[in-house]
């Protein structure tokens, strides 16, 4: 999987370069995000422009993701969805589970 990670106002912001998120490379994806938390990672925001598919699988990576950073008193945020993409996350009603922004500096400001 191709991810960047950079450190932006304090914060982890991960960027999946990848246009699928699914059975073959959500693992990855879910490995990466508890190695960040359990390194003591508390603020990350996943930017999500260039993906264009998402299964169940990658949903349920993130959604891992963001339990493990729930439990320790952080916060996982997304950014960018591509509109198809979006429609999973309602689809499942995991846009009530996630704090979803339009953009990286919508979520940047709001989590100040």
């Amino acid at each position: 999987m191709n991810l960047k990670l950079e450190k932006i106002s304090g914060y982890n912001v991960l960027t999946i370069q990848d246009e699928r998120i699914d059975a073959h490379n959500s693992g990855e994806l879910k490995e990466y995000l508890l190695q960040m938390i359990e390194s003591g990672e508390k603020q990350i925001i996943v930017q999500l422009e260039h993906v264009r598919f998402i299964d169940s699988s990658g949903l349920g990576a993130l959604l891992s993701g963001n339990k493990h950073i729930i439990v320790k008193s952080g916060k996982l945020a997304l950014t960018n969805i591509q509109k198809q993409v979006l429609s999973m996350f309602e689809l499942t009603r995991l846009n009530r589970v996630f704090d979803i922004y339009a953009d990286l500096n919508e979520a940047l400001s709001s989590e100040n």
